[in-house]
């Protein structure tokens, strides 16, 4: 890598499944929190990367500013895996045009940023496939104004800093068809609400795992006792993930090859994607808080256990729906842990800190240590793999 980080923002669909990521770029040394345009630089950069390992099978929506249009950079990049986001700065002119259209016709996808209909984008409009509404600049009732000046269009309309629930349900009325937002990872709060039965089994079961005290013996029994348990961690253990020589065919053997910690903490994860019928978005980005946490305790010669537990059971809010307070009140963490969640108190929480500003893009505070920041972007490249190896196994 070179002295980029690259970060991404979920770009989610109607029913709340990963369509894309807008990919974010920040070059070390820089203070600006800006989203960088794309230059050669960057594009190198994610050539080397490669860009599956960033978004996967999806698309990866990018910026380009007029001069990157002129030098039709995007050409650069696979048109299968991008959209090409034209910023809202760019003078359109027959330059800008005529290259947008080569670009269009020879099969990219072309998304106008922070769209405001003028009349020199009327050329623009008829050839594009989408635009993007900042409903937190616009407001509610700009954005459906826009939409319905654009009905006469054959246009997708993608909606960025969606923050709430409310505001996603809004849009869909409107007929909106992406969305993108942190609204998915923030708890829909219903007042009175009750666990159900299974989940209160499961957060039973996550107490028994997570007990400091547990011994090898107990675990094991839990696992035996459970079928749907069992069944999970044999599949789980079988799969392309461990790459095993030979099949494993009992519980004993399943917990003699992973050991007390790494059961632990596939029994976690297993617990946690059966807690909920949240889009696979929540647990993956539990997933990747819980890898990132531990990696940067790894790369500060720190014990890893706790880490990956802390930054897993972050989103456990998110998860249930229920405030993070209450559902951490239902497990025996230490305090350490606890207070790393809550308050990010420690170096756990300092851990934790910088994983949610790096998912957030905070760029000033993606710190950690005295870890350098490219390390930290590389962290996070090596988290995103995992989860996504991980959730493709379950």
């Amino acid at each position: 890598m070179t002295d980029f980080i690259i970060g991404r923002q979920q770009i989610l669909d109607k029913k709340l499944n990963i369509y894309a990521y807008e990919l974010l770029f920040r070059q070390q040394g820089l203070n600006s929190n800006s989203k960088n345009e794309a230059n050669q630089i960057i594009i190198d950069t994610i050539l080397n990367v490669g860009i599956k390992n960033i978004v996967d099978e999806n698309r990866a929506f990018i910026n380009f500013g007029t001069q990157n249009i002129l030098d039709k950079t995007p050409l650069l990049l696979p048109k299968e895996q991008i959209v090409i986001c034209v910023l809202g700065d760019v003078k359109i002119d027959w330059r800008i045009i005529n290259n947008l259209q080569e670009m269009s016709e020879k099969g990219y996808l072309i998304a106008l940023e922070d769209f405001v209909f003028t009349e020199e984008l009327k050329p623009v409009v008829e050839f594009i496939n989408m635009v993007t509404l900042d409903i937190s600049e616009m407001g509610g009732t700009k954005v459906r104004d826009a939409i319905a000046q654009l009905s006469v269009y054959d246009l997708k309309v993608l909606v960025k800093n969606v923050q709430t629930y409310t505001e996603y349900q809004y849009l869909l009325e409107l007929s909106c068809d992406y969305f993108q937002g942190f609204f998915f990872s923030k708890p829909n709060l219903v007042e009175g609400k009750r666990m159900g039965v299974n989940q209160l089994a499961a957060i039973r079961l996550l107490t028994t795992i997570n007990n400091p005290t547990v011994e090898f013996d107990e675990l094991t029994n839990v696992i035996s006792e459970d079928v749907g348990l069992s069944y999970k961690l044999l599949h789980y253990i079988n799969s392309a993930f461990f790459s095993l020589p030979s099949k494993i065919n009992s519980i004993n053997q399943a917990v003699s090859y992973l050991g007390m910690n790494e059961l632990k903490r596939w029994i976690n994860i297993l617990m946690l994607s059966s807690l909920s019928d949240k889009p696979v978005v929540v647990m993956q980005n539990a997933l990747i808080r819980g890898k990132m946490c531990e990696l940067l305790a790894k790369a500060i010669g720190q014990k890893t256990e706790n880490f990956f537990l802390i930054g897993m059971l972050s989103s456990l809010d998110s998860i249930l729906d229920i405030s993070l307070d209450e559902a951490l009140e239902q497990l025996p963490l230490g305090d350490d842990v606890t207070e790393a969640i809550l308050k990010h108190n420690g170096i756990g929480g300092e851990a934790l800190n910088c994983v949610l500003s790096y998912e957030h893009w905070e760029t000033g505070a993606i710190t950690f240590s005295n870890v350098d920041q490219k390390i930290i972007g590389e962290i996070y490249i090596e988290s995103i793999n995992w989860a996504t190896k991980v959730i493709s196994n379950t």
